[in-house]
């Protein structure tokens, strides 16, 4: 390999340079958005869905969130920080979608399933960010931080796991909600 241009270490010197904990602390703002953004949205969801277990775990969600949240506060405090000021703009357009989704297809039967799609995506956007953050906290030497993170992805994984089983009930008209929703988290056995 041929030397470092002019041009390349003006960059690496640069006082304007941004590292890795520049934009793990700019993700995390953005998730402490995201969060506090589908804290609002939940209960809401929680309200439009017709089927009792998915009220649960919507619900249950709900207070998961709430410790998200709560542990993405003590993170910033690993790193002597506070929550920065910083718009989620993934989340903000995935709610957004979510809304209008469900305003579309209130009152249907199909209501669930349209719940279960717009969590789903967003639980999918929280599990590629608390990845990241998680393995950036470690690669910065914040151990503590990563666990933090690690408990919020966890909780992710679970909580996508749980619509996924439900998105195939979850049509079920509203009068033939109890028939199926008892089972909604049953496995199928041989």
């Amino acid at each position: 390999m041929g030397a470092m241009s002019d041009d390349a270490r003006l960059v690496l010197d640069s006082p304007n340079m941004k590292t890795l904990k520049d934009l793990f602390l700019t993700e995390l703002a953005d998730m402490h958005d995201a969060e506090h953004r589908i804290l609002k949205a939940l209960p809401e969801m929680a309200r439009l869905v017709t089927n009792d277990a998915l009220t649960r775990v919507i619900l249950s969600y709900l207070k998961e969130t709430e410790g998200h949240v709560t542990r993405l506060e003590q993170v910033f405090l690993c790193f002597d920080q506070k929550p920065l000021g910083r718009t989620c703009k993934g989340v903000a357009g995935l709610l957004d979608e979510a809304e209008e989704i469900a305003s579309t297809f209130k009152g249907s039967p199909t209501i669930n399933s349209a719940i279960i799609a717009s969590a789903r995506k967003i639980g999918h956007y929280q599990m590629a960010a608390y990845g990241c953050l998680h393995e950036w906290a470690l690669q910065l030497g914040g151990k503590t931080a990563a666990g933090l993170l690690r408990m919020n992805l966890d909780e992710g994984l679970i909580a996508c796991d749980l619509f996924a089983q439900l998105a195939h009930p979850a049509s079920v008209p509203a009068s033939r909600k109890s028939e199926r929703s008892e089972g909604a988290f049953q496995t199928k056995t041989g």
